[in-house]
């Protein structure tokens, strides 16, 4: 039976409950939402909705029209950094631990609209950190967008310092929620979040194929896909109303319908999930940290990180450690640079990656007493080389 500690990836198992609305809206209704007025695609329509509304709900979003559905968190990303309306000069200031996800549309704009971007070092260090934010905002500057935690290291950064230091300077708040969605409560309108990303395959516990973007206020955004959208088809142009000026094509009706029945779980259990997760993950930290030959990265403090522990043993290969996992004890864990080559440049990790382990609340307390007796057999049998 394989151990799985890639949660942060994407989450396994599914609750019950998601892999059954899934299996219901492809058995029992099957229909193209917004593409007709029968019974079926009525209830799919109602699906789509009862979803947008449920996200508004959960993540403080003023109105569920501007919650939008997309494959993935790095659609969203796009929509919301290409939708905007840039002009040359404009700046842009984010951090050094970005996953490609914001990373590479940021450069896309920054080279399309001769923008500059100014990544802003997360070394562990709060004041720090915001103290460089604060010093790079300029008169140009529009935009802030920002991790709300390493994919990484689980470093959770100082989220309600920066949206407050944004909105003094009447800047745009941007925030990637991949890693704590599902995890750490968020409320865009207490926090004074514009637009948030997030997927529904991790912390939501949703299906692969899912994400949302929400956007608060009246901020405007430029479509960057276009085409059919089930309403206003006598016009060329794309709808100006909303959701339809941000969607086009069939959405995931199924993928919502599971993404709906994740929510669900999650506000039933939001209370129960932070605490169960940090006693584990500093279970597992705690014991990595007592293996001679260990190097530990993130945070010390165990309230200020995801649950995700970042290690590498000795100078072994990252990789090299994960297919001994993979292969020799049936644990899955993720190895490399995890598509955020920022980071292992500040952490120096470029060449030898890092292994991550990722958990939530599906995993055990003996799960983890299993990994770190491996990690030992494995330090031991280095060492005996």
């Amino acid at each position: 039976m394989m151990i799985y500690f890639d949660q942060a990836a994407s989450s396994f198992p599914k609750p019950s409950e998601v892999t059954d609305a899934v299996v219901k809206a492809l058995n029992e209704i099957g229909a193209n939402p917004g593409r007709g007025g029968h019974a079926l695609a009525r209830k799919a329509a109602n699906i789509i909705q009862q979803t947008r509304e449920k996200a508004s709900k959960l993540f403080g979003c003023s109105n569920p029209k501007r919650a939008l559905f997309y494959p993935n968190a790095t659609v969203a990303l796009n929509q919301a950094i290409k939708g905007l309306t840039w002009q040359k000069g404009d700046h842009i200031i984010t951090t050094s631990v970005e996953h490609n996800s914001i990373r590479r549309p940021l450069e896309n704009v920054k080279h399309t609209y001769d923008l500059s971007v100014s990544y802003i070092p997360w070394r562990e260090n709060r004041e720090q950190f915001l103290e460089l934010v604060k010093k790079e905002i300029r008169s140009e500057t529009k935009l802030i967008a920002i991790t709300h935690a390493s994919n990484v290291t689980g470093s959770i950064l100082p989220l309600d310092d920066i949206t407050n230091i944004a909105k003094e300077q009447n800047l745009i708040t941007l925030v990637d929620a991949s890693q704590t969605a599902g995890h750490i409560p968020l409320d865009m309108k207490k926090q004074k979040i514009d637009m948030l990303a997030f997927p529904g395959h991790k912390g939501l516990l949703g299906p692969q194929g899912t994400g949302m973007l929400l956007v608060e206020g009246n901020l405007d955004l430029r479509p960057i896909h276009h085409g059919g959208t089930g309403s206003f088809s006598e016009d060329p142009n794309q709808p100006e109303q909303w959701p339809e000026k941000l969607e086009s094509g069939t959405l995931n009706t199924p993928g919502v319908a599971g993404l709906h029945a994740a929510l669900e779980v999650y506000e039933q259990n939001r209370e129960k999930i932070v605490p169960r997760e940090t006693m584990l993950i500093s279970q597992l930290v705690s014991g990595l940290k007592r293996i001679e030959g260990i190097k530990c990265f993130g945070p010390n403090v165990d309230e200020n990180r995801m649950p995700i522990a970042a290690f590498n043993i000795n100078n072994i290969d990252s990789q090299e450690v994960a297919m001994i996992l993979d292969t020799h004890y049936q644990i899955a864990v993720r190895a490399g640079l995890h598509c955020s080559p920022l980071t292992h440049d500040t952490l120096k990790t470029i060449d030898q990656g890092i292994v991550r382990v990722s958990l939530n609340r599906f995993n055990t307390k003996e799960e983890i007493h299993l990994f770190l007796r491996a990690i030992k057999e494995i330090v031991e049998a280095y060492q005996a080389i």
